[in-house]
């Protein structure tokens, strides 16, 4: 097999392909929504200047994405770990929640950071 056919063959799986379709429209809306505001509000500036007054709510915001997602994760722990009992998936699991909390803590830490 070619070099450059392994490296697409991943694309021949529906799940990446969706994941894939997912994420590029997430980051259309993203910039769509982005775009919208700016002229809505006036400009960049004037734009920047509602974000950093409805930072309360995009915290709120935040932080139901964030119970949302953990309960999300511990339904799937429970779930896993009934199929998977082994210390590997246990440890692979922690892992995985080790770098998420990281993730989220260096996320809102430098979101921190910016409002200063």
């Amino acid at each position: 097999m070619s070099a450059g056919r392994w490296r697409l063959r991943w694309l021949s799986n529906q799940r990446a392909i969706l994941v894939l379709v997912w994420a590029v429209s997430l980051l259309i809306a993203a910039t769509a929504v982005n775009v919208i505001g700016i002229r809505i509000a006036g400009g960049i500036d004037s734009w920047q200047a509602w974000m950093a007054a409805q930072s309360g709510a995009f915290l709120a915001w935040r932080l139901l994405l964030y119970a949302a997602t953990a309960w999300g994760w511990l339904w799937m722990r429970r779930r896993l770990r009934a199929r998977e009992p082994e210390r590997a998936a246990g440890q692979r699991l922690l892992r995985a929640e080790v770098a998420a909390i990281v993730a989220v803590i260096v996320l809102e830490a430098s979101l921190l950071m910016q409002a200063r």
